[in-house]
C-alpha cells in the first residue's frame, strides 16, 4: 500500500477499528490504511486533512486521531470542526461494536 492507495482507503472507510475486529482479529482495510499513514510521520499532515475534509464519517475520524498524534493543535482543531458531524460511525473494539455520531466520537476525544 502506498500513501495514495492509504488515502483512499481513509476517504471511503465505512468502519473504525484501530486494532483487530472479532475473535479471529481481523484488521480491516482502514485500519491497514491509517498505520501506512502513521508510519510516514509528519508528512501525512496534508493527506490526513484532506480526508478530515472529504471522507466518510469513519474516515474523518481515523484522520483525526492520527491528526492528533502527529500534530496535537491540528488533531484538536479537527475534533472540534467535527463535534457537531451527524454522520454515523460503527466503531469496533475486539469484538464490541458501537454505532454513534461522528459529532459524539470527536466530543469524547475532545474530552480525552
Amino acid at each position: 500500500m502506498d500513501a495514495s492507495e492509504a488515502v483512499t482507503e481513509l476517504l471511503t472507510a465505512r468502519l473504525l477499528s484501530f486494532g483487530g475486529r472479532g475473535f479471529a482479529g481481523a484488521v480491516d482495510p482502514g485500519t491497514a490504511a491509517y498505520r501506512h499513514l502513521a508510519h510516514l510521520g509528519a508528512q501525512a499532515i496534508p493527506l490526513l486533512e484532506r480526508v478530515v475534509e472529504e471522507g466518510t464519517p469513519a474516515g474523518r475520524a481515523y484522520a483525526a486521531t492520527l491528526l492528533s498524534e502527529l500534530d496535537e493543535p491540528a488533531g484538536r482543531a479537527a475534533w472540534e470542526r467535527l463535534a457537531d458531524e451527524p454522520g454515523q460511525i460503527r466503531f469496533f473494539q475486539g469484538c464490541v461494536c458501537e454505532e454513534l455520531t461522528l459529532g459524539e466520537y470527536a466530543r469524547r476525544s475532545l474530552d480525552r
